[in-house]
């Protein structure tokens, strides 16, 4: 009896000295290529989309359609940049999820179309994980977090306390009920009139500005969740209520305002990021998501640092917002371990780390 299965690329050699991974970014609105030499990033571009700034958030349609445009030049960039030839390209990495169906599949079938041309394994990559392991590229200008340690993943579409056990064993101990951080961000940054993206610009104002002028209520959430609808509310109804008696209120209180929403915010996750240590006993900490390179957030974590004798991690800013390389180091951990992906592999949307 003859069994029809679908194959999975195995390198000739996995005692070679150098492997070198192309990666593929495509979970938003980021269409982002890098090339690994092992642990160390030769190449890591990104094409941003600026269509989506005029309808003030990520629109799905557009986002995939962009993604068809620009990943055959990002990918020949990286490659171009890296001064290496496909032909030596050891395997493809690429996002599976989470994230836009739409978006992942272009590079999900970008991906898995290289691989079998050239003949070299595929590796998916969890998009939440890599924003963890991107602590792990070969770069003199980031330390290593030792294991065990607890992650903070903050973006747009999460918001989650993590205990990662070695680069494959992660536990989620806490995370958002509701919206994310970003989200939050996003739309307080909305409510005041600022374009799109809005949370830059509240850490923007916000260094400016006094963050005790305008006190916000913070939720009441059981364990180490999350939660930042109630947050939204209450700035909606302060901005109302102001606006409502002094229609020039923003503008004349914009620095402080934003000030105010930025506290509150990181005292939030700060909040619930003490208690996560106290709990677990572990002082070695991380953040990744592209709101970890909120100023505010890195210069709370440092003070922690300080009085709480935690060892922090910070991410350099390039590993921030969704890239490439991070998805890279992901791949090289993975092709390491003989941890590659069938040709029948596809995208998900909603894909949990653990």
């Amino acid at each position: 009896m003859f069994y029809l299965c679908t194959p999975i690329f195995i390198p000739k050699t996995l005692e070679k000295e150098t492997i070198y991974i192309l990666a593929i970014e495509s979970s938003c609105d980021d269409t982002s290529a890098a090339v690994l030499k092992n642990d160390t990033v030769l190449s890591n571009v990104v094409a941003s989309q600026e269509i989506h700034e005029e309808y003030g958030g990520v629109v799905p349609e557009l986002a995939s359609r962009a993604h068809q445009q620009n990943i055959v030049p990002v990918v020949n960039q990286a490659l171009a940049q890296a001064n290496i030839d496909k032909k030596q390209l050891s395997a493809i990495a690429f996002t599976r999820g989470p994230g836009l169906m739409g978006s992942l599949l272009v590079g999900t079938s970008f991906a898995k179309s290289l691989a079998l041309g050239l003949d070299i394994p595929l590796i998916e990559v969890n998009h939440m994980q890599a924003h963890i392991l991107a602590h792990f590229i070969n770069d003199a200008s980031m330390a290593k977090p030792s294991f065990p340690f607890l992650a903070l993943t903050i973006s747009g579409g999460h918001t989650q306390i993590v205990k990662v056990s070695d680069y494959f064993k992660m536990e989620i101990l806490g995370q958002t009920l509701d919206d994310a951080v970003g989200e939050a961000f996003d739309k307080s940054a909305k409510l005041l009139g600022l374009p799109y993206p809005g949370g830059p610009l509240i850490d923007k104002y916000a260094t400016h500005g006094n963050p005790l002028k305008f006190p916000f209520p913070k939720p009441k959430v059981k364990g180490l969740d999350f939660s930042f609808s109630g947050l939204k509310t209450s700035i909606l109804y302060f901005i109302q209520k102001k606006t409502a008696h002094n229609p020039n209120f923003i503008k004349e209180n914009l620095e402080d305002i934003c000030a105010s929403v930025q506290y509150t915010i990181v005292n939030i996750l700060m909040d619930k990021l003490k208690k996560a240590t106290k709990l677990t006993g572990i002082k070695e900490v991380a953040i990744g998501g592209g709101v970890s390179a909120n100023s505010g957030i890195r210069k709370a974590l440092k003070d922690v640092q300080k009085s709480h004798q935690w060892n922090v991690y910070l991410p350099n800013f390039e590993y921030c917002t969704d890239n490439a390389a991070m998805i890279g180091i992901v791949g090289y951990l993975k092709f390491k371990n003989k941890d590659f992906s069938a040709q029948d592999i596809t995208a998900k949307a909603r894909y949990a780390i653990s």
